[in-house]
């Protein structure tokens, strides 16, 4: 259950910072979540894009655990 979890959280991630990296191409000038971090346009725009990577491996591995563990058929 906790993989499926985690599996779940990762979805949300990848959807959350995607999101947030086509909004950042479209308008440079608003950077939404990450706006709160210094050095603005680059290091919300890497955030994003971090977020997306991390949501990725997060998915992928739970879902491999997941399968191992036969909670998914």
């Amino acid at each position: 259950m906790k993989f499926i979890l985690l599996q779940i959280f990762g979805m949300v991630m990848m959807a959350v910072g995607g999101q947030g990296v086509i909004r950042l191409l479209v308008d440079h000038d608003k950077p939404g979540l990450l706006g709160w971090l210094p050095g603005g346009f680059p290091a919300a725009f890497g955030g994003h894009v971090a977020i997306v990577v991390i949501g990725l491996l997060l998915g992928g591995w739970a879902n491999d655990r997941a399968k191992a563990g036969g909670h998914l058929d």
